[in-house]
C-alpha cells in the first residue's frame, strides 16, 4: 500500500526539526519568540508540500523573510540553521509539482534573500563566499532534480491518459466487433432457417396432393415436415438474442459451410504454406446445419490466426471430435504465438468473434499460449444448446 504523501513528508519534516533542534542546542542558541516562530514556518509546511505545493512553498518563503528581518532565525555562531534546508526542498516542489515559470520567481525571490544575508556577512567575507557558494550549489542541486521529477509525472500523467484512450478505444472496437459477428452469424443462420421452412413448404404441398391418392407418401412427407421443424426451431433458438444489422437487407444469400467441409479447409491452408493435420472423431456430417457452421468457422479463424501470426516453419493440429452429446474441437500450432492481451489491446476481432459464435451456439472456448509453445484455440460446443 502506498503511503500517503503528507506522512512522507511529514517524516522528512521532523528529521529536519530534530537536527536543527541539536545544531541550536549546540550552539548554545536562547529559545526566543523569533527563533521558534522561525522555526515553525520553515518546518511545518514542509509535512504538506505535495498537498499544497504553492502554498506551502510561499509560507516557507515568509520564514525565511522572517528570519533576515528580525535577525533571530540564527543562534550566534550559526551562519545557516539546518532548518533554512526547507528553502531547498520548496524550490523543488516549485519546480516539480507547480510549473518552471513560478519557480523561476521563486529562484528570485531566494537570489535576493540570499544576496541580504551576504551583505550582512561583509566582515566574513571569504566564509560569506563560501557559504553563497555552497548554497547555490545546493539550490541548483534543488532546481535539477524538481526538473527531472516534473518531466518524471509528467510522462507518467501522459502514459496514464494514452492508456485510458487506449483503453476506452479497445473497449469501442470490441463492441463493434461484437455487433459485427453478430451480424455475420445471423446472416449465416437465416440461410439454416430458410432452408428448413423451404423444405417444410415444399413437402406440404407434396402431402396435400398425396394424401389422397398416395397416404403412405404423404406420411412420408409428414415426418419430414416434423423433422425439419424440429430442426428449424433449435436453430431459431440458436438466433434468439444475435441481432442482425438492417442496413445488410440486400446481402445475398450464399450457402455456407460446414463441419463436412473441414478437409477442404484444411487443405486451402496446406496449399497458402501452412502444414495442417486433421484428426476427426465422429460423423461430423449429420452434425446440425448450425452447430456444422460454426465449427467451421472457428477452425477457419484460428486457422488464419495461425497463418498470420506462428511465423515461418511453424505447423498447426485440428482436433474435432464428437464424444456424446457435445463436440469438443481444438486448434494448436507450434508457431511464435500472440500473448492474449497484446491480441486484446492492438484489436483482436478474430478472438472476440470467436468466443461470441462460441456463446451463440451455448458452447464455451478458451484461447491461450500453449505450455510448451505456440497457440492453442480449444472449444466445446454442446449438440443441442441449453
Amino acid at each position: 500500500m502506498r503511503a500517503h504523501p503528507v506522512f512522507g513528508d511529514s517524516l522528512i519534516a521532523g528529521f529536519l526539526a530534530l537536527f536543527d533542534l541539536g545544531a541550536m542546542t549546540a550552539a548554545g542558541a536562547v529559545p526566543v519568540p523569533a527563533l521558534l516562530l522561525v522555526g515553525l514556518l520553515l518546518l511545518v509546511p514542509v509535512a504538506f508540500r505535495r498537498k499544497y505545493p504553492k502554498g506551502s512553498s510561499y509560507t516557507i518563503l515568509a520564514g525565511g523573510i522572517l528570519q533576515l528581518l528580525t535577525h533571530g532565525g540564527h543562534a550566534d555562531g550559526l551562519a545557516v540553521r539546518p532548518a533554512d534546508f526547507a528553502l531547498a526542498f520548496a524550490l523543488y516542489t516549485m519546480v516539480a509539482f507547480v510549473g518552471r515559470k513560478p519557480a523561476l520567481v521563486y529562484a528570485v525571490w531566494l537570489a535576493a534573500g540570499t544576496f541580504v544575508w551576504a551583505t550582512w556577512r561583509v566582515g566574513e567575507a571569504l566564509e560569506a563566499a563560501f557559504l553563497v557558494f555552497m548554497i547555490a550549489v545546493v539550490f541548483g542541486f534543488s532546481w535539477a532534480l524538481g526538473e527531472f521529477v516534473g518531466a518524471r509525472r509528467a510522462y507518467n500523467l501522459e502514459l496514464e491518459k494514452r492508456l485510458k484512450m487506449l483503453e476506452t478505444e479497445r473497449d469501442q472496437q470490441a463492441r463493434i466487433a461484437v455487433g459485427e459477428e453478430r451480424s455475420r452469424i445471423a446472416r449465416e443462420l437465416h440461410d439454416v432457417v430458410a432452408h428448413a421452412v423451404s423444405v417444410m413448404v415444399v413437402q406440404a404441398d407434396g402431402a396435400g396432393y398425396a394424401i389422397k391418392t398416395n397416404p403412405d407418401l404423404a406420411e412420408a412427407a409428414m415426418r419430414t415436415i416434423a423433422d425439419t421443424g424440429r430442426q428449424a426451431l433449435t436453430e431459431l433458438r440458436r438466433l434468439l438474442g444475435v441481432l442482425r444489422s438492417e442496413d445488410q437487407s440486400g446481402t445475398q444469400w450464399a450457402p455456407q459451410p460446414g463441419a463436412g467441409d473441414l478437409a477442404e479447409l484444411t487443405e486451402s491452408l496446406r496449399t497458402s504454406g501452412l502444414p495442417v493435420r486433421l484428426e476427426t472423431t465422429g460423423d461430423l456430417a449429420a452434425l446440425p446445419t448450425g452447430l456444422g457452421l460454426g465449427i467451421y468457422r472457428i477452425v477457419q479463424e484460428a486457422l488464419t490466426n495461425t497463418l498470420k501470426h506462428a511465423g515461418s516453419g511453424a505447423t498447426a493440429v485440428v482436433r474435432v471430435a464428437q464424444e456424446g452429446d457435445q463436440v469438443e474441437l481444438e486448434v494448436a500450432d507450434d508457431g511464435f504465438g500472440t500473448p492474449h492481451d497484446i491480441v486484446a489491446v492492438s484489436g483482436g476481432n478474430g478472438l472476440i468473434g470467436m468466443r461470441e459464435r462460441a456463446g451463440v451456439l451455448g458452447g464455451t472456448l478458451e484461447a491461450g499460449p500453449n505450455p510448451g509453445g505456440g497457440w492453442r484455440v480449444r472449444a466445446v460446443l454442446p449438440l443441442v444448446p441449453s
